[in-house]
């Protein structure tokens, strides 16, 4: 957790009054004299005392044995302590518990509180575009600040957080440039194409991003339980034939049309599971792979939001292993589903030292078919991070001082 001068601070004022009492049955209030109530459940405080028999504060870790847990230990007696601006709580077994006010303000359970600490310290919000929003969403930013800067990097990985997509500029011809950007943010993900991955055209390929036909639109590696976070591709080489051109889709916003346009057909694509698979291996023959991930095409949170969009027509497998009477209605809606997702399509050229970086949950992404030429061999390298590790990042560069 974090401290409340950064997720909350607007709220914090100076107590002049402040009333505790006890509430029937199993909660607990506090009262402030120029504020809303603040109502905690007496289970949660218990199990949450911040004494040092019950919690250890440099690990920020409880002590407490939840084997049985706090669920029938009561409150005997609250009071609040005007000096120190702590609720105090006795409880029936005789321990005592202290809560400073501005603590239990961040952890208010009312809606506001909630949906603040979500959308300013879980995940940004989302803001999905269509082919029209494009050019007013598109963001770039300079690659040295990127290295340099941590300013400019929070505001590199907002954009990748909120539109799903950003362009850097100005990067160096150095096949190293996509695995320097993943480890700015963190970690590289490894992944059976190995910490970082060239894309170019290759004799008997193994993978149809390595040939020079168009790429449909498609999201990398669905049939990876943990799927990667983001893509990082860094323009080398760019094709001088009139192809090689990126396209690009936001996913959820397709997947919110569908919502909204076809509800039946959104709800086929987000129950009805889809085999997505990989075979093969990629330059190394001696470490074959056999991937297989079943899962719908749109997946929701928790909260039924947009969690991760599956589509990738050259890694769904024959095998569809649904019931039968599933089959033909799935089809229909995933019809429907492409049918938005090539309509709400960008096409855009990116030029040597150009990285292109996307959310690989969220976004389509693919490419014009080109032709190489002699001196001239399309060619660009790419790399993976995973979201756990960025919105970490994210969370260190907004909250550096943060104590809990």
């Amino acid at each position: 957790m974090l401290s409340c001068r950064h997720l909350i601070g607007h709220l914090r004022r100076q107590a002049s009054t402040v009333a505790a009492r006890v509430l029937a049955p199993g909660y607990v209030e506090v009262q402030e004299d120029k504020g809303l109530a603040l109502k905690y459940p007496q289970v949660w405080l218990r199990d949450n005392c911040q004494c040092s028999e019950c919690f250890h504060a440099s690990t920020r870790a409880r002590k407490s044995n939840w084997e049985r847990g706090p669920v029938n230990i009561e409150v005997a007696k609250v009071d609040y302590n005007q000096k120190q601006q702590q609720l105090e709580v006795v409880w029936q077994d005789k321990h005592k518990s202290s809560f400073d006010i501005a603590w239990l303000r961040e952890r208010d359970f009312g809606e506001a509180a909630r949906q603040r600490y979500l959308d300013e310290v879980y995940k940004p919000p989302v803001q999905l575009w269509g082919k029209s929003q494009f050019e007013a969403v598109r963001k770039e930013f300079n690659y040295q600040d990127v290295i340099q800067q941590d300013a400019v990097l929070q505001a590199w990985l907002e954009a990748l957080a909120i539109q799903g997509f950003a362009i850097l500029k100005g990067a160096p011809d150095d096949i190293n440039v996509a695995k320097h950007l993943a480890e700015r943010i963190g970690y590289i993900k490894r992944t059976t194409y190995g910490d970082v991955f060239e894309v170019k055209s290759k004799p008997n390929a193994g993978n149809y991003a390595y040939l020079m036909t168009p790429l449909p639109l498609h999201t990398d590696m669905p049939y990876y339980e943990y799927k990667a976070g983001i893509n990082i591709l860094h323009t080398l080489v760019q094709s001088a034939s009139s192809g090689g051109a990126n396209t690009l889709t936001d996913g959820f916003n397709v997947a919110n049309e569908m919502r909204r346009q076809h509800p039946e057909d959104f709800d086929v694509l987000r129950s009805v599971p889809v085999n997505w698979f990989d075979i093969g291996h990629d330059g190394d023959a001696t470490r074959p792979f056999h991937s297989i991930w079943r899962s719908p095409v749109i997946c929701l949170d928790v909260d039924g939001g947009y969690a991760r969009i599956n589509q990738n027509t050259t890694k769904r497998d024959s095998r569809f292993t649904v019931p039968l009477e599933q089959v033909v209605a799935w089809y229909r809606a995933y019809d429907k589903f492409l049918e938005l997702a090539h309509s709400e399509a960008v096409e855009f050229k990116t030029q040597a030292g150009d990285v292109f970086v996307f959310n690989n949950l969220r976004m389509l992404h693919g490419r014009t078919a080109y032709e190489d030429a002699p001196g001239n061999k399309r060619h660009l390298v790419g790399a993976y991070v995973d979201w756990d590790i960025i919105y970490s990042k994210l969370r260190t560069l907004k909250y550096p001082n943060a104590k809990d």
